[in-house]
C-alpha cells in the first residue's frame, strides 16, 4: 500500500484549487473546506463574512511516491497570485488569503524555502505574502462546494475564473496531468 500525505492550501476561492489538484497525477483527493479560524463548524456564509477567521482551503491527500510536496507547491504558486494580501482577483477578504498550512516540520521547511527561492528569483514583481502556518482543524465545506467545477462548468465564475486556472495547469504541468483528466 502506498504512503499518503496531506497538504492544505489557501489561494483564493477553493473551487479553483480543488479543480486543479483533482487533475494532478499523484493526488488521491482534494476537498474544499475551511481552516485557520476560531468558530467551530463554520458555514460558507459565516466564512464569507470574514468574521470567523477561516480561510477557504483545499485539503489535498497525495502519494509522495508519485508527486512531491514541492511539486504541489510549484502548482500552487503558478495558479494563484501569492503577492496580493487578502485577495485573489475580485475575491477580497482574509478568507481568500494566500496560505500554506503545514502538517509537518518538513512541509514548513520546504514551504519557506520555496518562498525564499521565488522571491530571490524575481519570479514576481512584488514580494510573496503567502503565510506559512501550522495546520489546524479542517472543516469540510458543504457538499455543494465539493467538485464544484465538475458539477457547474457553465456557471460564469467557473467559465471565467476556474477554467483558465485549469488550462494554465494543463499547459504548464502537462507531464503532471492525470490520464483522462
Amino acid at each position: 500500500m502506498s504512503q499518503q500525505e496531506t497538504a492544505t492550501l489557501g489561494g483564493g476561492c477553493f473551487w479553483c484549487l480543488e479543480a486543479v489538484y483533482n487533475r494532478m497525477e499523484g493526488v488521491l483527493s482534494a476537498e474544499s473546506g475551511y481552516m485557520g479560524g476560531h468558530t467551530e463548524n463554520p458555514t460558507y456564509q459565516e466564512v464569507c463574512s470574514g468574521e470567523t477567521g477561516h480561510v477557504e482551503v483545499v485539503q489535498i491527500t497525495f502519494d509522495p511516491a508519485i508527486v512531491s510536496f514541492r511539486e504541489i507547491l510549484d502548482v500552487f504558486f503558478t495558479i494563484h497570485d501569492p503577492t496580493t494580501l487578502n485577495r485573489q482577483g475580485n475575491d477580497v477578504g482574509t478568507q481568500y488569503r494566500s496560505v500554506i498550512f503545514y502538517h509537518s516540520e518538513e512541509q514548513k521547511r520546504i514551504s519557506e524555502q520555496v518562498i525564499r527561492e521565488l522571491d530571490a528569483s524575481g519570479a514576481y514583481r512584488d514580494p510573496i505574502v503567502t503565510a506559512v502556518e501550522p495546520a489546524g482543524k479542517f472543516y469540510k465545506a458543504e457538499e455543494y462546494h465539493q467538485d464544484y467545477f465538475e458539477k457547474n462548468p457553465r456557471q460564469p465564475y467557473c467559465m471565467f475564473v476556474v477554467s483558465p486556472k485549469v488550462e494554465k495547469f494543463r499547459e504548464k504541468f502537462s507531464n503532471r496531468v492525470k490520464t483522462g483528466a
